[in-house]
């Protein structure tokens, strides 16, 4: 009998969702647990499975639709099988073109990764329109496929086409013609309104304040390269510099609690929530926005286990693979703002915590260097810049400041093992 897909509770306070992506079309044979939709709500973006294998009949709920947990937005069904009639709506797909695609489609036939471009026809008539290579366009649907919001993304992003190419990321950016830019306004996507709304949200609810801190990586990093071709051999997981970063703050925030707190409540009556374990944000920019996939417990994870959760945490937020368990529900955060050169940033506060860390760009300087017997001399130093926003109204900046020495002895003095 036909199947009927539904909207699913991605989480126990979500209530709704968006449908930002349909990745099959009516007519079109899907096979059980294919991704079929991409949905976006207030906590993640994902791709929703299909529940059976068939022929997708029918949509009942355009892209850009919001629509309530469990209400039915497609329907699937095999060959012959009788749908019920369709339930009135603009993004049906025509009753008649419907039950004659059911008949007579075969199963879609498997074609090799990189074979071609998948776009849909939207996307690709929109490139078209302004002259844009879509080999130039990263794709955020199954496979890569392009989809229109894709298209609009990079018109409205032209910095992003040329990084999106296979050019060595020390290139210049290629001049995009501003002529070829959309003329009218593009609509946000689900995703970025949110975080607009968050944005501002904290920015109105915590005074914020930062602090940056000049911190001597260079143990770190001679660590790090003695030892990165080693460690990817036998855990499988690149050495990157984030998992040193990650311990060192998850040995500050034992240290001193309070960063790792939060606000409840409202004024007069506000109280302080000290959180038993440490759920450490991590934030992964994504063509498309960021996201802030959450390490549970990091406490208690040993500097491998923190590499791996880092790793994996980060590819399945790029495709999409998140759970809404894995999103929400933070209680610091880090933000790389060095990853594309910056000195160091001032971050936003991811709300309801009331710290978040900067991790500024990692690069070398001059530095006077005191050996053990008292000499001064001038070295060349690996050095990087971290930034800590607080509010204010929980830490005080002598709080923030202890935090900071904290993370910067154990880091420049590094003796915790890698594994």
């Amino acid at each position: 009998m036909p199947t009927d897909v539904i909207m699913p509770q991605m989480g126990e306070s979500i209530f709704e969702g968006t449908i930002t992506k349909w990745l099959k079309q009516p007519g079109e044979r899907v096979e059980k647990d294919e991704p079929l939709l991409e949905i976006s709500t207030d906590k993640v973006d994902a791709e929703i499975p299909s529940p059976a294998a068939g022929i997708l009949v029918e949509i009942r709920s355009a892209e850009g639709t919001t629509v309530e947990v469990n209400a039915v937005v497609a329907v699937i069904a095999e060959a012959g099988e009788r749908v019920a009639a369709p339930v009135s709506s603009a993004a049906n797909a025509a009753p008649d073109a419907s039950a004659q695609a059911l008949a007579a489609a075969p199963p879609a036939p498997l074609r090799a990764p990189g074979e071609r471009i998948l776009a849909t026809p939207l996307a690709r008539r929109i490139a078209r329109e302004h002259k844009l290579a879509l080999d130039r366009i990263a794709g955020s649907g199954a496979g890569g496929r392009i989809g229109k919001i894709d298209v609009l993304h990079a018109l409205s992003h032209p910095e992003l086409i040329a990084q999106q190419t296979k050019a060595a990321p020390s290139q210049v950016a290629q001049v995009v013609d501003l002529a070829n830019l959309p003329t009218e306004p593009v609509p946000l996507t689900r995703m970025r309104a949110i975080i607009a709304e968050r944005m501002v949200e904290s920015l109105r609810v915590s005074p914020h304040v930062h602090t940056v801190y000049r911190v001597d990586m260079t143990r770190v990093a001679r660590l790090r390269e003695a030892r990165k071709v080693e460690f990817a051999a036998r855990h499988g997981v690149k050495l990157t510099y984030m998992p040193f970063i990650a311990r060192a703050v998850v040995e500050a925030l034992r240290k001193f609690p309070i960063v790792n707190a939060s606000l409840e409540g409202a004024a007069p009556e506000l109280a302080i929530r000290y959180h038993r374990s440490i759920d450490l944000g991590i934030a992964v920019a994504l063509d498309w926005g960021l996201i802030v996939p959450v390490i549970r417990q990091a406490e208690k994870k040993s500097f491998v286990e923190m590499a791996r959760t880092i790793a994996d945490l980060a590819a399945r937020a790029r495709t999409k693979k998140l759970s809404p368990d894995e999103v929400g529900g933070s209680t610091f955060t880090l933000t790389n703002a060095g990853a594309f050169g910056g000195e160091y940033g001032l971050p936003i506060i991811n709300q309801p915590e009331s710290a978040i860390l900067a991790v500024g760009g990692l690069g070398k300087e001059p530095a006077v260097v005191t050996d053990a017997e008292g000499n001064e001399a001038i070295a060349i130093r690996s050095v990087q810049r971290f930034c800590l926003g607080f509010d204010h109204r929980l830490i005080d900046g002598a709080d923030g400041g202890k935090f900071m020495l904290a993370l910067q002895h154990e880091l420049e003095n590094w003796d915790q093992e890698i594994g």
